[in-house]
């Protein structure tokens, strides 16, 4: 027992110290400040006049308050725990030691989660995702192989409470797809999903094969930061080069019947986006804009880095050798990520969205390089 004891003060000290050097690193005081302001500032007249401005002050408020509340939970917690043991110590009686253990492990975990989270603090970090997926060659293997995938990152995104929008999606005849772009709504969407981009490798006895050979296919995700409307990116009109075409969406009456699809090729950079998720072609085009913007944006901060092709989503090739992660179905089953050579034999449960170990150990190895 008193061996347990000590180890397990130990692990509530540790977390302690994480905890309160987080708060230091995010200057919970200085949040509470800026909430108090937010809120002033909600209360004033005129202030929901500009409802995008008035979102994006909402926004702001709860991703501030959202730390606070993760932080102040944490330190309750703490505080309730080393009560807990100074208690049983005065009084020699451990019978609720198996209450004190508990809640060590649930501040452990917590503080964990919080510490992930001070680690999305990128300048996009905090804003919604742009998720695109596309099918390498090989057909219709290929192409259920990023209808997998589509259903991967929506099952992800509802698991954390995020909002999904398809902006995009080419589907192929026979079966899966050929190209998706969804929007993804959430606080830090875009700090999460970030490292996802790359390609992915899936091997697997494919059901289209009569002769049941084992099949390897390839899809690449791209994603980046949606940008505030007011974000100022020079664009040339003769730089541009616009196509409109007939939607090929899901059917029935929300199809639009006329050319009001738009893809829009950045012709410098050769970088295309497109929409068709829109009725007309003016709030597809609007759409399609705000998204090579924040392509252009996104690119500019990696110049900086020379990671140019990286972020254009120019994937030289969407094949052996350059993928960041394999999904193995046959012969065993495994997902093993090989930027952190993290894996897990649960296929199955991954491909239902869990992608938490592989994005955590993503951001912390990031964290850890950059450090």
């Amino acid at each position: 027992m008193e061996q347990n004891i000590y180890l397990d003060k130990e692990r509530l000290e540790n977390s302690k110290l994480t905890t309160k050097s987080l708060g230091e690193s995010l200057e919970i005081d200085s949040l509470k400040e800026k909430v108090v302001e937010l809120n002033k500032k909600q209360m004033e007249p005129g202030f929901w006049d500009d409802n995008e401005s008035a979102q994006k002050v909402i926004r702001e408020t709860n991703s501030y308050q959202r730390k606070i509340d993760q932080y102040d939970k944490l330190i309750d917690l703490i505080t309730d725990a080393e009560d807990l043991i100074a208690l049983m110590e005065i009084e020699e009686d451990y019978s609720s030691y198996s209450d004190f253990q508990e809640l060590v492990d649930e501040i452990e975990k917590d503080t964990a989660e919080f510490k992930l989270n001070t680690l999305l603090n990128g300048e996009y970090d905090s804003h919604d995702a742009i998720l695109s997926i596309h099918a390498g060659a090989g057909g219709t293997e290929a192409q259920d192989w990023a209808s997998m995938l589509l259903r991967m990152y929506t099952r992800y995104a509802e698991n954390k409470g995020f909002k999904v929008e398809t902006l995009d999606l080419l589907k192929e005849d026979e079966a899966g797809i050929k190209s998706v772009t969804l929007k993804i709504s959430g606080d830090n969407a875009y700090g999460y999903l970030k490292g996802e981009k790359g390609v992915h490798r899936l091997v697997r006895i494919s059901p289209f094969d009569s002769n049941k050979r084992r099949h390897t296919s390839f899809s690449s995700v791209d994603v980046f930061p949606e940008i505030d409307d007011d974000t100022e990116v020079e664009i040339k009109d003769e730089e541009l080069k616009i196509d409109t075409y007939r939607s090929s969406g899901a059917g029935g009456q929300h199809v639009n019947t006329t050319d009001s699809a738009v893809r829009i090729t950045h012709i410098p950079t050769g970088i295309v986006v497109q929409c068709q998720n829109e009725r007309s072609q003016i709030q597809n085009r609007e759409k399609a804009m705000n998204m090579l913007k924040a392509k252009l944006v996104a690119l500019a901060e990696e110049e900086k880095k020379e990671k140019i092709e990286d972020l254009q989503g120019n994937y030289s090739q969407i094949a052996w050798g350059s993928q960041i992660r394999s999904y193995v179905f046959q012969p065993y089953t495994m997902v093993k990520d090989h930027r952190t050579n993290v894996d897990v034999g649960d296929v199955e449960k991954v491909m239902d969205g869990d992608l938490d170990i592989f994005i955590n150990a993503y951001l912390q190895d990031k964290a850890t390089g950059e450090s």
